[in-house]
């Protein structure tokens, strides 16, 4: 991680560990916390200005990260010297006040008044937390293939899309709707996970939903959001009335439809193969989360930090059957713990099944891949964990962002195990 990646997070891990003093009843360390985070904002140069453009150089052997702060735990929160911040003690005052209340009612009152204070370059300030913006790229359609722009609207809501369309699909063929992760876009998510080249060698759809901004300020899907989890409801209902819209329009096999994403796509992945059993024949989890495991932005930290509590995470199945699972964690993930992977295979219902792991050591990454069989052989759920991996698509294109080249290819496996489900093998 970058300088400028912890200096990115320092303030929203304040505003973590201000939330948890608060639930402590630690209220004086709590405001403290809070006061020292916007004085040191407030020192910070104004996007745009001269001091901003032409930053001076730091000497040699200058850490990543400032020393604590005296008479705190919390790592990279400095105290400031008051007369240079650009806040005024009225101001700092006020915002405090207004932290300390928004505390109560969860994170997101909380990052929308500091959006007021000029404060918006904190990451995920509009709903959810988020990494650093993403570079452009230019769309790859795959060899072949076509990718086409589309537009999706219900009652539910409306979103962009792009579609690849192979060059010989099969008849009928497959179709994998692919979710991205915070700050990605549809692009980029397929630059980076190199999943047309795939679908144009199988001869399957692929459609990649686009988050808009106007919903979540870093393109996350809202997976932490109860009215966007569930059926016929928010972005669940938007994502599986755009699978139906591809299936109206193309030679689809309706029982061979399948689901991935990436991190905050990878948690709405599930979200939505749990709440459509119906329409999805299998789900691929890369660096998510459970379903249900997040109820507001504080849980959704929460999670991401160190997996959600096991009581609040709905039992395994799930309506209509098992879920067939592909599950992908970097051990080293930094951004959503690999306790969150645990908590998904669980979520699958893996304690019903045999399980075979195999310790894999490849050019790059080693990784473990387990497979779980039923009673007949079928192998109903895989877990790869890959050995000193963080928050990347494994064995992805550096076109794109958030990958990882050296890893297994999660691409090709989660089409692997897609081809070996179809939803009349529900059990």
């Amino acid at each position: 991680m970058t300088d400028s990646d912890h200096r990115r997070q320092a303030p929203l891990e304040a505003m973590f560990e201000a939330t948890r003093l608060t639930g402590l009843g630690r209220l004086e360390e709590s405001t403290a916390l809070i006061q020292r985070t916007l004085l040191g904002l407030g020192n910070r140069p104004a996007q745009g200005s001269a001091q901003n453009a032409a930053p001076a150089a730091a000497p040699a052997g200058t850490p990543a990260l400032p020393p604590p702060a005296r008479g705190t735990d919390t790592p990279g929160v400095a105290s400031p010297e008051p007369a240079q911040s650009a806040l005024s003690p009225e101001r700092v005052r006020a915002a405090v006040e207004g932290v300390v209340r928004g505390l109560g009612r969860g994170m997101a009152p909380v990052l929308k008044g500091l959006e007021g204070l000029g404060l918006d370059h904190l990451p995920g300030s509009a709903r959810a937390p988020g990494p650093a913006q993403p570079a452009t790229h230019t769309p790859d359609p795959g060899p072949g293939g076509g990718f086409a722009d589309g537009h999706f609207a219900c009652t539910a809501g409306e979103r962009d899309y792009k579609l690849f369309v192979p060059s010989r699909p099969r008849r009928p063929a497959p179709l994998v709707v692919m979710l991205h992760g915070c700050t990605q876009t549809p692009e980029d998510f397929a630059l980076g996970t190199g999943m047309n080249a795939l679908a144009e060698r199988d001869g399957l759809y692929v459609v990649y939903p686009g988050q808009s901004r106007r919903a979540n300020g870093q393109r996350c899907w809202n997976w932490f959001e109860p009215r966007d989890q569930g059926r016929e409801a928010g972005e669940s209902a938007i994502i599986a009335g755009l699978t139906r819209a591809i299936m109206a329009e193309h030679a689809i096999d309706p029982a061979r439809v399948y689901i991935a994403g990436l991190s905050a796509g990878g948690a709405a992945a599930v979200n939505v193969a749990r709440a459509y059993p119906d329409l999805y024949a299998a789900v691929g989890v890369h660096s998510g989360l459970a379903a249900g495991c997040a109820w507001d932005l504080p849980s959704a930290l929460m999670a991401m930090r160190s997996g959600a509590a096991g009581s609040e995470v709905s039992g395994s199945g799930g309506s209509g059957g098992r879920l067939p699972t592909i599950v992908f964690h970097g051990d080293e993930d930094g951004t959503v713990s690999a306790r969150n992977a645990d908590l998904v295979l669980a979520q699958a219902g893996i304690a019903d099944l045999d399980a075979a792991p195999e310790r894999i050591r490849a050019e790059g990454h080693p990784y473990t891949r387990t497979r779980y069989r039923d009673r007949s052989g079928r192998v109903l759920v895989e877990d790869w964990r890959v050995r000193g991996a963080g928050h990347a698509w494994s064995g992805g294109s550096p076109r794109g962002s958030y990958t990882d080249p050296r890893g297994p290819d999660a691409s090709r496996a989660m089409l692997d195990f897609f081809a070996q489900h179809r939803l009349p093998d529900r059990i």
